[in-house]
């Protein structure tokens, strides 16, 4: 049986910026892996390859033995991808967009019931464009699971959301994982990637810096928590911390 992801020596590069410098990665079935990284560090650049957005220059990329790139319709059946912009059709309502996309698929969720479980119930018959940031979050996430997925990306899955929101978005994550779903989570949010991650990879300028549970991790550095060990990982400096707990805090 195929990796749910296997990624080998992925290589790309923005004009003069590197943006993935030789990154590999092993998902196994039923996993919910974490990416961490600054501002920069790759993340998104990896969830786009994996997801075939992004064309990498260099290395290969199966999701459940599919390339992302000539297999695109197959592997549609098969992933759901909730990036952290919405780009859902403005006019039509909460409802109408999902239905929409539950038409994509042979079989998947009910939509009524997925709003339900996502706490959208009430705004189902609003427009999209009228949602808050929240909500739009909240339907993306709604559209990436309608299908049934059995690999799902999650890129700042709670950005946005308050803390209610975020525990509730946690709860439906945790009970895809024992569905046996699949889950690649991008996250700055250490307290989501503590609770939700089997297992951790910690990207630094584009290159895998650090791979292991979130308790590994935190032992192996001497750490107290998920936190000051990602840090210390990426190797910031006095200078640099302060910069970069703000950029994790603005975005959890």
């Amino acid at each position: 049986m195929p990796a749910a992801v296997d990624v080998s020596g992925i290589r790309k590069r923005y004009k003069r910026t590197v943006a993935l410098d030789g990154v590999s990665l092993t998902v196994e079935e039923g996993e919910t892996v974490g990416i961490l990284g600054r501002n920069g560090a790759g993340k998104t650049t990896l969830a786009e390859s994996i997801a075939g957005l992004r064309r990498p220059d260099e290395g290969t990329v199966r999701v459940l033995g599919l390339d992302p790139v000539t297999d695109r319709a197959r592997l549609r059946m098969v992933l759901g991808v909730q990036l952290q912009q919405a780009i859902l059709h403005l006019d039509l309502t909460v409802i109408e967009n999902l239905r929409l996309h539950r038409s994509f698929y042979p079989s998947g969720h009910d939509p009524e019931e997925l709003l339900r479980r996502l706490g959208l119930a009430g705004s189902r018959d609003a427009r999209f464009g009228n949602l808050s940031g929240g909500q739009q979050q909240r339907l993306s996430l709604a559209v990436a699971l309608i299908g049934r997925p059995r690999v799902v990306i999650l890129d700042e899955l709670t950005t946005g959301l308050d803390p209610e929101g975020r525990r509730s978005i946690w709860r439906l994550v945790e009970s895809l994982r024992e569905e046996g779903v699949t889950v690649l989570l991008v996250s700055h949010a250490m307290d989501e990637v503590s609770r939700l991650c089997d297992r951790v990879v910690v990207l630094d300028a584009g290159r895998t810096r650090a791979e292991g549970t979130p308790q590994s991790l935190v032992r192996d550095t001497g750490a107290e928590d998920l936190e000051e060990a990602f840090l210390g990982l990426i190797g910031a400096g006095p200078d640099e911390i302060e910069s970069v707990i703000e950029s994790v805090e603005g975005t959890s």
